[in-house]
């Protein structure tokens, strides 16, 4: 039978059976030197090793069972916020709930409703980064080095918050380790969100901008295929997208005839607008 032969970086995953050193560490129980070559009775070691390894490899395997990572996606994210300390606060349509420039001492849990989060440079108009809506965070730059606000809050609906002072969120995360699981999960989707809208910005029309913005405003991963909501001005859209409320009112014309969206009421922030989720999401992807 033909000696099976192993290669050197097979050898060396295997640490020494007699002083467990790999290669290039100090070996005690032997010379004292950096090993730069694997032991005699480490090739052995390591043949025997990779011959167990393929067989429980071969006995756990099912046939024709593809390979699965061990690796599980993160769940939904949800909060529990019954071991934290907060105070609920409504705010009615139009009224700002924090100004840039404000003092950030604390963080917002939206209940219900929507927040526009917007900045309002002095050499332009206002510039929104974001709309949230229920289950969503915001002010919680705070956590960090931020002491003062660079965003404006304001509510686009009647809004229900839930404030935590910072202090109380830090000593809440340290505490609660589901908690800060969720919460470090929320701040990651929330990160690869902005990535995304920075690309759409630099790469797509701004008709399949428009596309995008109103399937993040019906909620990313809605099952629902109608959704139903106020406060969201044909001149807020353009804003987001970066483009003009006149190609905004053509588009949303456009999607209107199509039957992607719905108008109940007046075309301003006090109507409401009915998006069929599937049906855009369906031309999105073309």
């Amino acid at each position: 039978m033909k000696k099976k032969e192993l290669s050197t970086k097979q050898l060396l995953s295997v640490p020494c059976p007699s002083c467990g050193v790999a290669a290039g560490q100090r070996c005690v129980l032997h010379s004292g030197a950096q090993r730069s070559e694997p032991h005699v009775d480490r090739k052995l070691s390591a043949i025997e090793a990779m011959e167990t390894r393929h067989v429980m490899s071969q006995k756990n395997r099912k046939l024709n069972q593809p390979m699965k990572s061990n690796i599980e996606a993160l769940p939904k994210i949800s909060f529990d916020l019954g071991g934290v300390v907060t105070l609920n606060k409504r705010f009615a349509t139009g009224e700002t709930i924090f100004s840039q420039g404000d003092t950030a001492e604390t963080l917002m849990y939206i209940q219900k409703g929507r927040v526009k989060v917007s900045v309002a440079p002095k050499t332009r108009k206002e510039a929104i980064v974001a709309i949230l809506g229920p289950c969503e965070f915001f002010g919680e730059m705070c956590l960090g080095s931020q002491k003062i606000r660079v965003r404006t809050a304001t509510a686009i609906a009647p809004t229900t918050l839930q404030v935590i002072d910072r202090d109380e969120m830090i000593r809440a995360l340290h505490a609660d380790h589901a908690l800060s699981y969720a919460f470090l999960s929320y701040l990651l989707s929330r990160n690869i969100r902005l990535e995304e809208d920075l690309i759409d910005q630099v790469s797509h029309s701004s008709e399949r901008r428009l596309a995008r913005a109103l399937l993040l405003l019906a909620g990313k991963g809605n099952r629902r295929k109608l959704h139903r909501f106020t406060g969201i001005s044909q001149r807020t859209l353009a804003t987001m997208i970066g483009t003009t409320r006149q190609r905004v009112n053509f588009f949303m014309n456009k999607f209107r005839k199509l039957g992607f969206i719905k108008y109940h009421g007046r075309h301003d922030p006090s109507g409401e607008m009915e998006i069929d989720t599937s049906l855009l999401a369906e031309a999105l992807r073309k």
